[in-house]
This record gives C-alpha cells, structure tokens and sequence, in this order.
C-alpha cells in the first residue's frame, strides 16, 4: 500500500481551505518558503488570492507536480497558444481575461515563475499583431490621447515599428 502524499492547507482571501499536496506546493516559492520557515503548521495563508482563482493554481500545481513545466520560447512565434504551448497549457489559459488576469496577480504573489510566464504569454498572444486601437477595444482600455499627443507619441517611437 502506497505512503498518503503530504498535504498542505492553502487559505484563500474568503478562509476557504483547498489541499494541495506539498509536492506540487513546491512550484511556488512562497508557499515552500513559508511551509519551510514553520513545518509544524501546514497551512499557508494566501489573503491576496480568491478562491476560484486558487483552486485553479492548485490545478495547475498538482498537473506539473512530477513534471518540470515547458519552457516558453520568446519571443512567441504565433499569436495562437496551441502552437506555443503544450495542449493541456494552451486550454488551461483559455479563459475569460478576467479570470486570466487573476491568475497573473495570484501566480506573480504566490512566485509560480512558470505558471506567470504562461499566463503573460496568453496575454502577449492576444495582442500579437494588433493595432493599438484594436488593443485598446479588446481590453476596454480608453484612449485619453488628444491626436497631436498620439501623432507625437508615434513620432518618437518610429524606431519601434522598423523591422
């Protein structure tokens, strides 16, 4: 009969309690610094992470907890995640921006290198190869630019547009 894998207790901001075993744990550095610095009390405490949002990390944990999580070549070769990443990865980021944005801000607190590096690709692929009017739309982002700011502001970034 196989040893019970060792667990942690994962607390999020609403003190919903989600297991994760320590093994996938350690992908975050938070949470290996934090289980190392008091091995008496496995329960981390994560105030900045909603639940959805960690049980969703969670998920991403314990699927690469044997496995090293790819490497993500940049800059991204195509604008469509399937042909930068792994399957499981590509529909694992194919979510709403918002939830795809919660995961960025849990994944940067909780220092999942990885899982932050995917999630910014996700990003990087919604934008590749729109316009900043079009980037503006798909992320209701106002333009508060007169047009002789933009015109200026285009002018001094010429050297960006050169291929």
């Amino acid at each position: 009969m196989a040893a019970a894998e060792e667990m942690i207790v994962l607390v999020s901001q609403e003190s919903e309690r989600i297991e994760v075993s320590k093994k996938a744990g350690a992908l975050s550095a938070l949470i290996q610094t934090m289980t190392e610095d008091n091995e008496d009390d496995e329960e981390v405490p994560l105030l900045d992470v909603k639940a959805p949002t960690l049980r969703k990390i969670v998920e991403y944990m314990e699927h690469y907890k044997d496995a090293k999580p790819p490497e993500i070549e940049k800059p991204l070769r195509s604008s469509k995640m399937e042909q930068v990443v792994p399957e499981w990865d590509a529909k694992f980021v194919d979510a709403p921006q918002e939830t795809l944005f919660e995961l960025i801000l849990g994944a940067n607190y909780m220092d999942i290198k990885p899982l932050l590096d995917l999630t910014c690709a996700k990003v990087a692929s919604m934008i590749k190869g729109k316009t900043p009017e079009e980037i503006r739309k798909l992320f209701n982002i106002e333009n508060d630019f007169t047009p002789e700011e933009e015109a200026q502001v285009r002018d001094e970034n010429k050297w960006a547009e050169e291929t």
